[in-house]
């Protein structure tokens, strides 16, 4: 049986030394790029390899971009490789809890054309919450070769979304916090507010009060309210850096609204172009 949206602790443990299956600790801090790293090294579950966003899933910033970068997809394939995944394994990923890193390797192997990777429900919280193992030995690999099969249509460039929107091809689904959304705060971006006519979904309504992701058939009601009789199809998710909009990607692959898409560059891109209309307090 492949897993291609969310995996329970208790699936994962049964799994846990199987070798057809690779395990990815996704743990990054926006704050500390460097916690992530240390808190694997601290302990992980057991047989996981470690994925930095910043340094293996995104290229560099340059001046027309936005904080997190698409990768380059040949490294990121050739790293799959080396961590042991060819194009059969079942991949899990994890993070600190919510899915919010994890979704972006998730979203990134499907645009790999991998379907079989799935996000561990509740990340290394739930793991420990279940009393399971962690450990601080480093996983023995097998190296394997992966080849990525891209599908570009899986994300939209900034004009694309302008010519999406001016043509009301498309919905805008912005997964950052409402107050950052209606531009009263912005802790991280140089400019505040959000695109004209995007609506707003903060991720963290996806989950419950312990972390976990609501059931399917709540999330299929809830995105079903949001989107009306607008297609999955038509949906493009954003976020401050293309991060945490994989989750609400997530979320409705997980609901069964199938087809959804990426506007990769997200809001830290979209305001480094000063012709972009932008809409705040």
């Amino acid at each position: 049986m492949s897993y291609t949206t969310l995996v329970s602790t208790e699936i994962l443990k049964q799994h846990l030394n199987n070798s057809s299956w690779v395990l990815i600790d996704c743990r990054f801090s926006l704050a500390d790029v460097n916690a992530g790293a240390k808190a694997y090294r601290m302990g992980h579950i057991p047989n996981a390899r470690y994925a930095h966003l910043d340094i293996d899933l995104s290229s560099s910033i340059k001046d027309t971009t936005g904080r997190h970068p698409l990768p380059d997809f040949k490294q990121l394939a050739k790293k799959l490789g080396l961590w042991g995944v060819s194009n059969k394994t079942q991949v899990i990923v994890y993070d600190g809890g919510n899915g919010a890193f994890a979704g972006r390797l998730w979203w990134l192997l499907r645009c790999m054309g991998h379907d079989s990777v799935a996000v561990l429900n509740g990340g290394i919280n739930q793991w420990q919450k279940q009393d399971l193992p962690l450990t601080t030995t480093l996983p023995s690999i097998t190296a394997k070769t992966f080849r990525a099969y891209i599908n570009h249509s899986d994300w939209l460039t900034a004009s694309q979304v302008s010519n999406g929107l001016a043509t009301k091809k498309i919905k805008l689904i912005d997964a950052r916090t409402a107050t950052r959304f209606r531009g009263e705060i912005e802790p991280i971006d140089t400019v505040a507010g959000h695109i004209p006519h995007a609506i707003n979904r903060d991720f963290q309504l996806n989950l419950d009060k312990n972390g976990m992701f609501l059931t399917a058939n709540d999330l299929h009601e809830q995105f079903i309210n949001l989107l009306g009789t607008t297609d999955p199809k038509q949906v493009v998710h954003m976020c401050g850096s293309g991060v945490t909009a994989c989750h609400n990607l997530l979320a409705m692959e997980y609901a069964d609204l199938s087809g959804s898409k990426l506007y990769a560059g997200s809001w830290s891109e979209w305001i480094k172009n000063a012709n972009h209309s932008i809409t705040g307090v």
